[in-house]
């Protein structure tokens, strides 16, 4: 799946931000199986573009669109469908639900649109360390723990493009290697797009593209 974006901008940025920007008011096009990293430090819209490319806000101008789907005007059973095939997104503040187990939150992912069978999620678990805490509450775990399963969660499904916004804010250099060697692995075997924007350049990830934001 192609992403192309035009010359989009936050409707509360002013104009002059399209100067310094290689995302901001330029016309980008993204191909399938590219890894494209976007360093952005605060205040510039990290999760802002997260969020739009997600259609999660519509506060911008411009255009954004998948293959032949306009974003912007997308009906409800477009954006449905994009999210349960073809796009997926690890966000940063992760939005499990605190009263289900880790296991009930990632096997409700999974069951939505099937890719992995139920024995994957064990697998995942266990390679990013948090297969003890399966049936603990997530409300319980701790914000790496609960940031691993959110990373699982995103690769539990079918997707095209994976979006990612400070997906390892709460993990330290030896997990956050785990999980990007995870992460690349999945998008590999599904010749997927990465989107990865975080604060600082990342040296664990293998970028075909850097912009900054």
């Amino acid at each position: 799946m192609k992403l192309n974006i035009q010359n989009i901008l936050p409707t509360y940025f002013e104009e002059s931000r399209k100067a310094t920007s290689q995302i901001w008011g330029k016309p980008l096009e993204i191909h399938p199986g590219e890894k494209v990293h976007i360093v952005a430090p605060s205040g510039t819209g990290k999760t802002s573009l997260i969020h739009f490319l997600y259609r999660l806000r519509t506060t911008y101008t411009g255009k954004i669109s998948y293959d032949d789907i306009l974003l912007n005007t997308a009906s409800h059973e477009q954006l449905a469908d994009l999210r349960k095939n073809n796009i997926s997104i690890i966000l940063q503040d992760m939005r499990l639900f605190g009263e289900s187990t880790i296991l009930q939150n990632l096997e409700i992912k999974r069951q939505l649109q099937p890719y992995h069978p139920p024995e994957k999620i064990i697998e995942m678990a266990k390679r990013l360390g948090v297969d003890h805490r399966l049936e603990q509450q997530a409300k319980n775990c701790s914000y790496g723990e609960q940031q691993r399963t959110a990373i699982i969660r995103a690769l539990l499904q079918p997707f095209d493009i994976l979006l990612m916004d400070e997906p390892f804010s709460h993990l330290d250099n030896i997990n956050t290697q785990k999980a990007m060697e995870l992460i690349v692995e999945e998008a590999a075997a599904r010749n997927a797009t990465i989107l990865y924007a975080e604060l600082e350049k990342s040296p664990t990830f293998p970028a075909t593209q850097l912009l900054h934001l």
